[in-house]
């Protein structure tokens, strides 16, 4: 197959040229041995039309080969070749072609051995070091990842085939895999935007697909997810299952976002005819009827969800509710302790439980129930339940009160009511909907639970809000005020907390209102079902459901039986959980992963045990978060860097083994990461976790595997306060690191130059280009031929000692315009040892009227000019929280809105003023008792606690000169290097416009306004300059360090280039991270040098303007060619055409640095290549092109799929051609061969002539030093 680096037709007829070597071997040999009895069973030999049959078999029939069905003579084929290929193996001893363990692999994969497929696939790895150049080998590595649920290792494989081979047959299958991990995985940006390329690919989806599309738009809150439910249910012929959850969603989206419960419920009901069965159906019904009074239907609702899902946490916590609206405790108190026994985790239910003893005057119970919701992983408000604990003790201290209290016992206590029986009616499977509502008639249900003297909302487990009722609350609170004369002190301090803990919750109802909401202990998250409904959106009480049936056609119609639920602002099930909250036990595989043993040589083993196992795709789908001296005729050198505090020593990490037992953490790839040991059979035996049976296959009971990388074991943070122009280096002496040795194999294959030189002229390249083919190589790859994929650097070698972690910033300080001019100071910011340098005095050496930038000057100039408006968390710089402030994580949060200049600068100026006011209300209440030495703890939470949101004002484009002419003219007065258009800028050369790179972006900030972590587009340099009046802090790590932050951020399931994270300091410096860490004063200028990974901070009230350089230089060049491969590696559009902009630079440089000049012109050639074959075969075709000139800065083309930067040769649609727009839609050849074929309907437009392309090819040649325009 054309999809296959190495001829399968090469691979059958090494293994009989094997076969035949092995059966002519010397008999007596055979018989020294005691073979000659072996029979033609055990050691079956393939005849030659066997072996043609086997030629045109690979893994990209896996699931469309129905072995099981019509299939068998296929299967008994392939059964007697793995049987023939294993005693190959055994009697040569493992000497035979690679290529045979690759075939396999192959008909393993295809007979479901997935265990066997992989050791196959492993060995082949092992001994083929162009592995990567076979797209069916990745595939089924791939295919066998993904049966194990190793989503991110799939991932991976997956991506190196689309990179290598972009037209592989098996393209949509992968696609759709890729949109399902991906949303797995929590990365619903780049999920979405593959099932919408899937879309544009084949111009058809199934109806799972396009629901997946829709769910993906609820959980990242587009308001497109409505119009996407209703126009999908529009759909002709639309399955019943589909159809049933796509009202299901429609109806809880409608309740949670529009309150439109009339719409909600009917939605639900037609769900609910399509399919009865659904108890996430019935639970969403029963909280619209709840939510409208309606509590007898509502109740009705929730004992058919018990009915059709048995073990819902969620339903039998909003049930508890129900009761103790309507004033029936004990029934309240039995639905509640079902609850917790279905999810000991279970936050809500346990403080609805405590809340529930509170009110019948029963402390001790009351605090064992708190305790228990503060021990959850999902509880959101520990900070209040500890200030109410504290309270209840109190209580308990006064004997008074507590022989009041102990006269009479509403209800059993906590541990005799966990024991208790669960009555009958309550837990009977029968009756249904008639006997339902008369569950109690000596304590009949209530028409109205709203009308109840006093209640209280509170989040319970999944997001949602509930109603408290507190008809027969605090009768404490009654005896005390009516004795308020005669209290002692401690008694009247009781009454005054008890007081203020109720005006507390009237404010908080007098909020949230009255009606019942969503249950759940944090507003929003994601939703989940619990237990074990048949419900496609609940969870599965099998480890994992399959996503792909290997003898269907299309796997992917199946994928509704295993959607998983999204999120809605007000809601998250139990088991799902926030963002940053952990997920319960519900939704997280009980124990350890499967134990894959893998035998790496003889009686060597390594046995991988998965501590931290991803869920399965049915299972886990979560919502989303004083300057130093100076010198007068140069410039000074100094630094920069905070004080360090004394590292305090941590508990080492817990290791994360991988599914590759042998892999270290410096594993750049997942293939490079492979090891030839490979998985026991054992592994696989029943009682293992690994089955034969997976997401793949009919039987799915396969638990899954971890595909984490093994951590490191580091004590030590070497975390530290700040201080301009200072340094304290880290001086405790950590432990030292245990780290596992590298892998032999995991190395980057050495790369080799083309075939093709560089030097001879277009003609001779052209005519030695001819009919050379793809080789294995995707055509549109710049890198030299023979490398493999783009993979992750290594960490760098050595390790950094723990005092260099905090290394000072190299800061340079400025008198005059003559010091900034001053040639070293280019030198010295351009040096890549230096990732970042701080030039201080600036503004002032160079007399720049900062006040051009300042927010007055930007109202009275463009008030009404846009501004993307990002709201954030306010939180210390060197911390990141979650929203409830309890867990540290790397996932920043915000929401995007849009606003005007004149609108931001009117909330920066009050919150500059809200800012002093409560400053001033501070210094005003301070007593003396506040100079009291707190605890660590309480210094922690009032450090960070509580978060309030704020406004940061970014990406505001200042680029048009009619508006901003004075700014902009401002500018040139800094030198050459720095400036936004120069001769040396790489950016100046592109011949169009990229808004933020070489156009100014100005950011307006309060305290607090954050720029995640990045490294700049295509690995660029960048200029930043503070207007002031505030200071900015920034961070920033190596640029060898990347892949050890990518690797972080997969860590947390964050993408790392279209992710928004902020690292964690401490995790950083355990994995011997350096950090520079420095303060941007007003008028300072920091130079971020390219790959420079970094994020900023504002901590006082300022405006920034920033914009990228990329110096003429190879080092800029050659990281940039890198990173824009790695974009197209990671399906991710590369913001600068470097293809574009190499031919460019042909054109308009003279370049004298030969190892510059060797990439520029390698590219050019590799482009110019393409272009002569792509045309031959177009030309072969019949199909003629269409020569446009460019126009003036027409910017460069991007296909409108998969967004690889298309040159020359644009296929554009010819319909859309014909209406002469602007802009054409243009696709890259392989997105547009993957719609038509034969290219029907597709106009070819060139931009280039042949001819001009081969004279722009000759006259690039390497030019004197002296001549060189940097």
């Amino acid at each position: 197959m054309q999809s296959c680096g190495v001829s399968l037709a090469v691979a059958a007829c090494a293994a009989a040229r094997s076969l035949g070597s092995a059966s002519g071997g010397d008999e007596e040999k055979k018989m020294a041995a005691g073979k000659a009895s072996e029979t033609e069973e055990d050691f079956p030999t393939l005849t030659a039309q066997e072996r043609d049959s086997l030629v045109g078999i690979d893994s990209s029939l896996f699931g469309f080969q129905r072995l099981h069905e019509d299939g068998a003579r296929t299967k008994a084929l392939l059964l007697k070749a793995v049987r023939s290929y294993d005693s190959l193996i055994l009697k040569a001893e493992g000497k035979v072609e690679q290529e045979l363990f690759c075939q396999l692999g192959h008909f393993n994969l295809l007979l479901e051995e997935y265990a066997k497929a992989l050791s196959a696939y492993q060995r082949y790895y092992s001994l083929q070091s162009d592995y990567w150049k076979n797209a069916a080998f990745l595939y089924g590595l791939g295919m066998v990842y993904f049966h194990y649920n190793a989503f991110q290792w799939a991932i991976k494989a997956f991506q190196e085939v689309l990179y290598i081979d972009p037209s592989f047959s098996r393209a949509k299958e992968i696609h759709l895999r890729l949109g399902l991990m991906f949303k797995v995985n929590t990365d619903y940006e780049s999920s979405l935007k593959v099932l919408l390329a899937n879309n544009l690919y084949f111009f058809c989806l199934s109806s799972s697909v396009q629901f997946h599309i829709a769910h993906l738009y609820e959980i990242q809150r587009y308001r497109a997810a409505k119009e996407a439910y209703e126009t999908l249910l529009q759909t002709e012929n639309l399955p019943a299952q589909v159809k049933a959850t796509t009202l299901q969603q429609l109806g809880k989206t409608t309740h949670n976002r529009a309150n439109k419960d009339s719409y909600a419920i009917q939605c639900l009901q037609k769900s609910l005819e399509a399919d009865p069965n659904s108890g996430q159906s019935w639970y969403f019904l029963g909280r619209c009827y709840s939510s409208i009074g309606k509590v007898q239907d509502a109740f009705v609702s929730y004992r058919q969800s018990i009915d059709k899902s048995e073990a819902s946490a969620d339903t039998w916590c909003s049930i508890g509710v129900l009761y103790q609206q309507q004033n029936q405790p004990m029934d309240a108190l039995q639905a509640y302790i079902c609850a917790v026994q279905l999810d000991h985790g279970h936050a809500a239910a346990w403080m609805d439980l405590g809340t529930l003893y509170e009110s019948c005057s029963q402390p001790h119970d009351a605090i064992k129930c708190y305790i228990n919701a503060m021990r959850s992983k999902a509880c959101s408000n520990a900070t209040a339940l500890t200030q109410r604990i504290k309270c209840l003790q109190a209580q308990l201290s006064n004997p008074q009160v507590t022989s009041l209290q102990s006269k009479s016992k509403m209800l059993p206590l906590i541990d005799e009511a966990w024991s208790l029986p669960i009555p009958a009616e309550l837990t009977s499977r029968q009756g249904g909907l008639n006997t339902a509502p008369q569950v109690r008639p000596d304590r009949p249900l209530p028409p109205h639970p709203h009308t109840q003297p006093s209640t209280h909302t509170t989040p319970t487990a999944n997001g949602q809000h509930i109603t408290w009722s507190f008809s027969m609350s605090f009768p404490l609170l009654d005896q005390l005020r009516s004795n308020r004369a005669s209290l002692k002190p401690l008694q009247l301090q009781m009454l005054e907390q008890l007081e203020a803990q109720l005006n507390l919750m009237q404010q908080h109802q007098q909020q949230k209102g009255s009606a019942p909401h969503w249950a759940g202990p944090n507003g929003d998250g994601s939703l989940s079902s619990s237990g074990g409904s048949t419900h496609p959106l609940s969870h599965p009480q099998t480890p994992h459901n399959q996503v792909g049936h290997s003898a269907a056609p299309s796997p992917w119609q199946q994928a509704l039986n295993h959607l998983p639920s999204p999120p809605s602002p007000h809601h998250s099930a139990t088991s799902g959980g926030a963002p940053g909250t952990p997920a319960t036990k519900e939704s997280t595989p009980l124990g350890n992963g499967p134990a894959a043993t893998a035998t790496k040589g003889p009686g060597e083993t390594t046995t991988a045990n998965s501590t931290a196992a991803p869920e399965s795709l049915s299972n886990h789908v979560q919502s989303a978060a004083g300057d130093g001296g100076t010198s007068n005729r140069s410039p000074h050198h100094s630094s920069d860097n905070p004080k360090g505090d004394d590292p305090t020593t941590s508990a080492p990490h817990k290791k994360i083994n991988n599914i590759h037992p042998a892999v270290s953490s410096t594993a750049s790839s997942p293939i490079s990461a492979m090891s030839t040991a490979t998985p026991s059979p054992k592994s696989t035996e029943p009682g293992q976790s690994t089955g034969p049976h997976g997401l793949n296959s009919p039987s799915t009971t396969t638990a899954t595997l971890s595909s984490a990388g093994p951590a490191t074991v580091v004590n030590g943070n070497g975390k530290g306060g700040i201080s301009e122009d200072s340094q304290s280096p880290l001086k405790a002496d950590p432990p030292a690191t245990c780290r596992r040795p590298m892998p032999p194999h995991a190395r980057t294959p050495p790369s080799s130059s083309s075939s093709v030189s560089i030097y001879p002229s277009s003609t001779d390249v052209l005519k030695a280009c001819r009919n050379l083919g793809k080789n294995g190589l995707s055509s549109s790859s710049i890198l030299l031929d023979k490398c493999p994929p783009p993979r992750l650097p290594p960490p760098p070698s050595p390790v950094l000692p723990k005092d260099k972690l905090n290394p000072p910033t190299p800061s340079i300080y400025l008198e005059n315009k003559r010091d900034a001019f001053f040639p070293p100071l280019h030198q010295f910011c351009t040096n890549p040892s230096n990732p970042v340098t701080v030039i201080r005095g600036l503004a002032g050496a160079l007399k720049l009227d900062l006040g051009l930038f300042s927010t007055k000057t930007l109202v009275e100039a463009n008030p009404d000019h846009l501004v993307e408006c990002r709201t954030q968390l306010s939180q210390p710089a060197d911390e990141n929280w979650d929203l409830s402030g309890i867990k540290k994580m790397w996932r920043c949060e915000s929401g995007r809105a849009h606003t005007t200049i004149a609108k931001y600068a009117q909330y920066q100026a009050a919150s500059f003023q809200e800012s002093l006011r409560e400053e001033n209300e501070k210094k005003a209440l301070k007593e003396p008792s506040d100079a009291e030495p707190a605890s660590a703890e309480s210094v922690a939470r009032k450090r960070r606690g509580p978060l309030k949101h704020i406004k940061f004002g970014t990406n505001i484009d200042v680029s048009d000169e009619r508006k901003w002419k004075l700014q902009l003219q401002e500018l040139s007065k800094l030198p050459a290097f720095a400036r936004v258009v120069s001769a040396g800028n790489l950016l100046s050369h592109v011949g169009h416009t990229i808004l933020g790179m070489n156009t100014v972006q100005l950011y307006m900030k309060v305290p607090g306004s954050r720029i995640p972590g990045h490294q700049e587009h295509n690995n660029f340099c960048s200029v930043n300059i503070n207007i002031g009046p505030g200071d900015c802090e920034w961070f920033a790590v190596p640029e060898p360090y990347w892949g050890v932050m990518s690797n972080f951020c997969e860590k947390n399931n964050i993408n790392f280039l279209m992710g928004s994270w902020w690292p964690n300091l401490e995790d950083l410096y355990e994995a011997d991270v350096p950090v520079y860490r420095f303060i941007q004063r007003p008028g300072d200028l920091v130079w971020l040098n390219t790959g420079t990974v970094h994020w900023v901070q504002a901590i006082g009230w300022c405006n920034n303007i920033a914009w990228n350089v990329g110096p003429l230089s190879a080092h800029q060049y050659k990281l940039a060619v890198e990173r824009y491969e790695w974009n197209k590696l990671q399906s991710v559009k590369s913001h600068v055409p470097m293809v574009h902009l190499s031919w460019n630079m042909a054109r308009n440089i003279k370049v004298s640095d030969h190892k510059l000049f060797q990439m520029i012109k390698y590219c050019l050639l590799r482009t110019l290549k393409q272009c002569q074959s792509v045309k031959e075969a177009l030309a072969a075709a019949g199909k003629e092109t269409v020569l446009q000139g460019r126009n003036r800065d027409e910017p460069a083309h991007y296909c409108t799929i998969c967004e690889v930067e298309v040159f020359n040769l644009l296929f554009v649609r010819s319909e859309l051609l014909s209406r002469k727009q602007k802009q054409y839609v243009v696709h890259c050849q392989d997105c547009a061969r993957k719609g038509s074929a034969e290219l029907d309907n597709f106009v070819i437009v060139e931009k280039h002539r042949m001819d001009d392309l081969m004279q722009v090819y000759d006259q690039f040649t390497l030019a004197p030093l002296h001549s060189s325009s940097s």
